[in-house]
């Protein structure tokens, strides 16, 4: 079972981060349960999908784990067309963002900056798709939402890159400190303090923590895991109160 779970330990947090705040900036409902557990399916189908086309010999494993996890998502997401059919338009739209991730992992360059790029893209969708399954349509609230998501994930992607492929990379780095620190600012005049202050903890790692004493992978992985925690934690404040950004 080990060989069939995805291994960015990152991306966890994902998945499940833009899923519940959308879910809860709109109207959390019984349906949520099975969207989850069918998209948390999906996604755990991906992997040995996309591993079937990376790995030419002995891939009969990913083929079963593939197959497996498939049918298991079916079964939550197909009742979801009942109570809307057009919940299978954010599949759609994820598609093609499949297809870049299946290219990659042919090239075996599933590390690239645009790959993560595009992983992050689809589960912002993911996020869309609960806030529809709630409201019925996509307002404005989900869009602003779904970018505030989409912006920490980004991030962290440069974050990330700087502490191991890219860690001799200076200009990388440079990159990564000017982002955290525009993303910072940019949105203490966008959103307010508390919307800065959910940023902040990514700027510190970003600017402090490159370069310094090395970090394993699994101790950069629990960071990121604790600063995933604390984004979700600020931005749900944010969202459930009265003068979020939302009003």
């Amino acid at each position: 079972m080990k060989k069939l779970l995805p291994k960015q330990h990152g991306a966890w947090a994902m998945l499940i981060i833009p899923f519940f705040l959308e879910a809860i900036a709109g109207r959390f409902t019984f349906w949520h349960i099975p969207l989850f557990l069918g998209w948390l399916c999906l996604y755990l189908a991906t992997y040995p999908f996309i591993m079937v086309f990376k790995k030419k010999r002995n891939n009969s494993l990913y083929k079963k784990g593939a197959i497996l996890f498939g049918l298991a998502a079916l079964l939550f997401l197909l009742p979801l067309l009942l109570v809307d059919w057009r919940l299978i338009l954010f599949g759609i739209a994820m598609l093609p963002l499949f297809l870049v991730n299946i290219y990659f992992a042919k090239k075996k360059k599933e590390r690239a900056f645009l790959n993560d790029v595009v992983a992050v893209i689809t589960f912002c969708i993911g996020g869309l798709g609960s806030y529809f399954l709630g409201m019925g349509t996509i307002e404005p609230a989900a869009l602003v939402l779904a970018a505030y998501n989409f912006l920490f994930f980004f991030g962290s992607i440069f974050y990330v890159k700087t502490m191991i492929r890219e860690k001799k990379n200076r200009q990388f780095l440079y990159f990564s400190w000017g982002y955290h620190l525009l993303l910072t600012i940019g949105c203490f005049f966008i959103g307010g303090i508390w919307l800065s202050v959910a940023y902040f903890p990514s700027l510190l790692r970003a600017w402090l923590l490159p370069g310094k004493t090395p970090l394993s992978i699994k101790k950069i992985g629990i960071l990121e895991i604790l600063n995933s925690v604390f984004f979700f934690v600020l931005m749900l404040i944010i969202v459930l109160s009265e003068e979020g950004f939302f009003q």
